[in-house]
């Protein structure tokens, strides 16, 4: 019997923000989603395995179950975890933060339990990302389910509805990635990033700050700084990140019907720090709520 691992967080905390945000870009044998719980396959170091979280109507808890596999690795992954469903938050504080802002304050108020999703894996994420580049979600979850068919491998011992692993970064970069949707220089670009992480050219950490990863993403042909920005904010959970070009932020109806500049929201976002990435959760939700999802 895999043992059950209790991650209490701070209330006001919003299952139903988490499951809308896997349903939009689940990778079927990858990932699976329920009414209360998420899995995934997953890597870390040399061992291969899955993870599982149920949310728990009697209590401020996730409940986390991790494959055999995984029993040695407990620790890490407690801590990713927390980090993939931020546990460690501290909605009073963020909504005190926000609380004089003439637009925000309101938003965070009447909702105060969003959160700020962040994948398990950086990497997958930074992958997702260039794939988005200027295509709806839909369309980049169609493309990297592609990859995922193409070049996944097989996870023994899975869960059903578990059987693959994200391709690693050295198979993407060896791929041609033709005929799978995305334009050539996409491809290429997508095809560098994955070289410069397999041979260790590029180090996907946040331990130097988040400013010195944008630098050193936007280093790379091809990813420019909304990219960077958004690979830190949902593939770490950075906390001020923020992708101030998305066209969500700049079209989110809170704006008016003629939105926003780029650098108008750049120089509002000032005010923000250094939570600027639930500012931009809470704008997102905004243009969700009032326009189709990009």
């Amino acid at each position: 019997m895999n043992e059950i691992i209790q991650l209490p967080y701070l209330e006001p905390w919003n299952w139903q923000q988490f499951h809308r945000h896997f349903a939009l870009r689940l990778l079927p044998g990858v990932e699976r989603l329920d009414a209360d719980g998420y899995a995934r396959t997953l890597r870390l170091g040399e061992a291969c395995g899955w993870l599982r979280v149920r949310a728990q109507a009697d209590r401020p808890a996730l409940a986390l179950t991790l494959s055999d596999s995984l029993q040695q690795a407990t620790q890490p992954l407690v801590g990713q975890v927390r980090r993939m469903f931020d546990l460690d938050a501290d909605p009073q504080a963020i909504a005190t933060h926000f609380a004089s802002d003439p637009v925000l304050g309101p938003l965070i108020a009447a909702n105060p339990g969003l959160r700020l999703p962040a994948a398990y894996d950086p990497f997958e994420q930074a992958v997702r990302a260039v794939v988005g580049q200027q295509v709806t979600v839909k369309a980049a979850v169609t493309i990297t389910r592609r990859l995922v068919e193409r070049l996944s491998e097989p996870l023994q011992d899975a869960l059903p509805g578990l059987e693959m692993l994200f391709p690693t970064a050295q198979a993407i970069a060896d791929d041609p990635l033709d005929n799978i949707g995305m334009p050539s220089k996409r491809a290429q670009a997508l095809r560098r990033l994955a070289a410069a992480v397999a041979e260790g050219a590029l180090q996907l950490h946040v331990e130097d700050g988040a400013d010195a990863l944008v630098q050193r993403l936007c280093e790379l042909p091809g990813i420019g700084p909304w990219t960077a920005e958004y690979i830190a904010l949902r593939g770490f959970g950075v906390a001020d990140a923020f992708p101030a070009a998305d066209l969500g932020l700049l079209k989110a109806p809170l704006w008016g019907a003629d939105g926003i500049s780029a650098k108008a929201l750049a120089g509002r976002a000032e005010a923000w720090r250094p939570w600027r990435a639930y500012a931009a959760i809470h704008i997102w939700d905004n243009y969700s709520k009032g326009a189709k999802v990009g």
